[in-house]
């Protein structure tokens, strides 16, 4: 991934990639509940076919900066945003801007799996059947395609039909992946996607995300610093709602720019 240069605004530091090769674009971004102040003065942009992880303290704002990265935040009468983010170049607040689209491009997975309850096979065509005129065959190729995006697919081929709550967490967490994957998104926003899965269904989770990246955008919130090292490509570390380093992953964990990043990396700050 090509980097011109390093830049460090006001609200810290980011990498500023080649604009071409960005996918999203965060600029002077704030956000408060109320008078309660959130998220301070962001700007990074995130490239492209790579894996972007936020790590920080719980309640810096990592996760409330993923959901404002699909506007989840927009039923909330309290929450007040300043500044841009920018889709494929695009402020996704602009007012042409569907939010269902927007949602269809830009999916989020959570921290605990949320399977619908009916079969495997109508959890994945969800999606597909809200945007309608799929034919049956269709609709089976890309239901089959994207179990198989999700590793998946071998282990539930032959109970399509079972109830989707009959499969383990781990299981159950890829399927919604599946179900994501399904509507065709450019990015994919993760919350903690395996904090509540057993150590072998964290692996299968973390393959699948190194392999997703081929072809989506990943933006990845952990609480755990081995994952982020494991998977990720980019690391932005959040602190009291303010970006404190942006850098590539292993330049941000062996040699970070700031004392405040060693000493949250090495355990010498909760």
């Amino acid at each position: 991934m090509p980097v011109t240069r390093e830049a460090r605004p006001a609200g810290g530091a980011f990498i500023d990639f080649d604009p071409q090769a960005t996918s999203l674009e965060i600029r002077g971004f704030g956000l408060r509940y109320g008078d309660k102040p959130a998220l301070h003065d962001l700007t990074l942009r995130v490239p492209r076919h790579r894996v972007t992880a936020f790590i920080g303290p719980s309640g810096c704002g990592k996760s409330t900066l993923l959901r404002a990265l699909n506007r989840l935040h927009d039923l909330n009468e309290e929450v007040v945003q300043e500044g841009e983010i920018r889709l494929e170049g695009q402020d996704i607040h602009a007012p042409e801007v569907a939010v269902a689209e927007l949602r269809r491009r830009v999916g989020m997975v959570f921290q605990a799996p949320n399977p619908f309850p009916m079969s495997i096979y109508d959890n994945v065509a969800f999606g597909l059947r809200l945007q309608g005129g799929l034919r049956k065959r269709r609709l089976d190729d890309i239901v089959e395609w994207a179990l198989h995006s999700a590793a998946l697919w071998d282990e539930v081929k032959d109970r399509l039909r079972a109830s989707a709550w009959s499969l383990s967490g781990g299981q159950q967490q890829r399927l919604v992946i599946a179900r994501t994957l399904a509507v065709g998104p450019e990015v994919l926003l993760l919350d903690e996607p395996a904090s509540a899965l057993d150590p072998i269904s964290t692996l299968k989770v973390e393959e699948l995300i190194r392999n997703l990246k081929a072809s989506l955008t990943l933006v990845l919130v952990t609480h755990n610093m081995q994952q982020a090292a494991r998977v990720s490509d980019y690391t932005a570390f959040l602190q009291n709602g303010e970006l404190v380093e942006y850098a590539p992953t292993d330049t941000l964990f062996t040699n970070p720019r700031l004392r405040r990043t060693e000493n949250y990396i090495t355990g010498r700050m909760a």
